[in-house]
């Protein structure tokens, strides 16, 4: 996986940010969701370098990146801190303006990123999300049922911790099993690295973090940015077979939050860049 990236570690001013970096062209940055890490985009960042810069970093707290302790009120983890990370990373590389496609928690990253830092967003794509607020705001037995982990993760230290440490192998699977839709999707090499990293405490609490986050200060911020919404083009893609999908109008919510959106949703479920990857490439390609 990654054979013609390279690999950097920079460090911002609250973390220290492991990447993947391949290709040439326009930059544009990857961000991956939970509970992996970059080696979510391994079967389209090739794709995508042909015509791009690619940076594809670990999210602080996950992967090869550093796990800084979360704070009183969680605000380490949360979506502005990560996307701050972002900014600085990529102008440490020399990228002042780039695009953004993010999965999962990497997709609301992005969503604050979008809106933090406005002036460095030339495009964004966010994959199978809708908006945090909406999400807790619109929740009913079916959300709570399928996304329980929303609700079991922001439970105070240490019980999250605890249960998930007694077997994250086991726990991994599972998550990724009941999202996924598609059989053999994910790759025994790609696998391997999720348990890897997914073993340590310090990413299985940093992730509590991330959640806890989400579930407060996350919040926060995001009620003070209802009235604006993202200048820059976004694309929504998500999976047909998933949960997002039998929530919400997803174009409709999202039209609410940006200026231009256009979107799909893509034969598959949550794991996008893994279960149709060619469909997702295609995608992006078109929009970036």
């Amino acid at each position: 996986m990654f054979d013609d990236f390279g690999t950097k570690r920079i460090a911002t001013s609250g973390a220290e940010i492991h990447l993947r970096l391949g290709g040439a062209g326009p930059p544009l940055l990857l961000l991956h969701g939970y509970p992996q890490s970059h080696v979510m985009w391994h079967k389209v960042a090739p794709g995508l370098a042909e015509r791009f810069t690619v940076v594809a970093p670990d999210l602080r707290g996950y992967g090869e990146s550093s796990k800084p302790p979360g704070g009183d009120r969680h605000e380490n983890y949360s979506k502005r801190a990560m996307a701050r990370d972002q900014v600085e990373v990529m102008a440490a590389l020399g990228f002042e303006r780039f695009s953004v496609v993010g999965h999962d928690r990497g997709a609301r990253v992005t969503h604050r990123l979008a809106l933090d830092h406005p002036a460095r967003v030339e495009k964004a794509a966010v994959l199978d999300i809708c908006p945090t607020k909406t999400m807790y705001e619109q929740t009913d037995q079916a959300f709570a049922t399928s996304y329980y982990h929303w609700f079991f993760l922001i439970q105070p230290f240490d019980l999250p911790e605890r249960l998930i440490g007694a077997d994250p192998d086991f726990y991994l699977e599972r998550k990724i099993g009941a999202w996924g839709k598609t059989e053999n999707a994910f790759g025994a090499e790609a696998l391997a690295e999720y348990k890897r990293r997914f073993r340590d405490p310090e990413t299985i609490h940093a992730s509590c973090e991330d959640y806890r986050a989400a579930a407060g200060i996350d919040l926060e911020h995001d009620a003070e940015d209802l009235d604006r919404k993202l200048a820059c083009p976004l694309l929504v893609l998500w999976g047909a077979k998933g949960v997002v999908a039998r929530s919400y109008d997803v174009l409709a919510v999202w039209r609410e939050r940006a200026r231009q959106v256009s979107g799909r949703a893509l034969d598959c479920g949550h794991f996008l860049p893994e279960e149709a990857p060619e469909e997702t490439l295609a995608a992006l390609l078109t929009f970036l």
